[in-house]
C-alpha cells in the first residue's frame, strides 16, 4: 500500500489519535504505513473544536488542546481550505447539510484524496473511499 495520499475523516482522526476500537483493521494499516502521506483536513479541527464545545464530543479534550502536536507526533498532515475548497463546498447539490463533511467531499475530489472513513454519505457524492 505504500506510497498513497489519503485524507481522514473527523471520526477516523480521533479514532486513530485515541487508538479506538471502532477503527478497522486495514484503516489502521493504512495510516501507519509510513510509505503514505496522511492528510487530514483543517475543516476537522473546526468540527472537532465545535463539536466538543457544545458537549458533544467530551472525549476530545486533548485534541482540542494540543492537535498541531498530535498530529506532527502522528505523522499526519494538515490540509489547508483554501478559497476553491470553499466555492466546491458550497456548490455540492444533494440534501447533506454537514459542512464538515461537504468541505471533506469538495478537498477530496479537488486535491484527488480518497476519503478514510466509515460514513457511507462519501459514496452518495462519488469520492474515492477507502476503509
Amino acid at each position: 500500500m505504500g506510497g498513497m495520499r489519503v485524507l481522514l475523516d473527523t471520526h477516523v482522526l480521533l479514532w486513530w489519535l485515541f487508538d479506538d476500537l471502532e477503527l478497522s483493521a486495514s484503516a489502521r494499516a493504512l495510516i501507519a504505513d509510513p510509505g503514505n502521506a496522511v492528510l487530514v483536513s483543517s475543516a476537522s479541527a473546526w468540527e472537532i473544536a465545535i463539536k466538543h464545545r457544545h458537549g458533544k464530543l467530551p472525549e476530545a479534550k486533548e485534541a482540542v488542546e494540543n492537535l498541531p502536536r498530535l498530529l506532527r507526533e502522528a505523522r499526519i498532515e494538515s490540509l489547508p481550505i483554501n478559497v476553491e475548497h470553499a466555492l466546491a463546498a458550497g456548490a455540492l447539490p444533494g440534501p447533506h447539510r454537514d459542512p464538515f463533511d461537504r468541505m471533506l467531499i469538495a478537498q477530496s475530489r479537488i486535491e484527488n484524496l480518497p476519503v478514510l472513513t466509515a460514513d457511507p454519505v462519501f459514496g452518495q457524492y462519488s469520492v474515492p473511499v477507502l476503509w
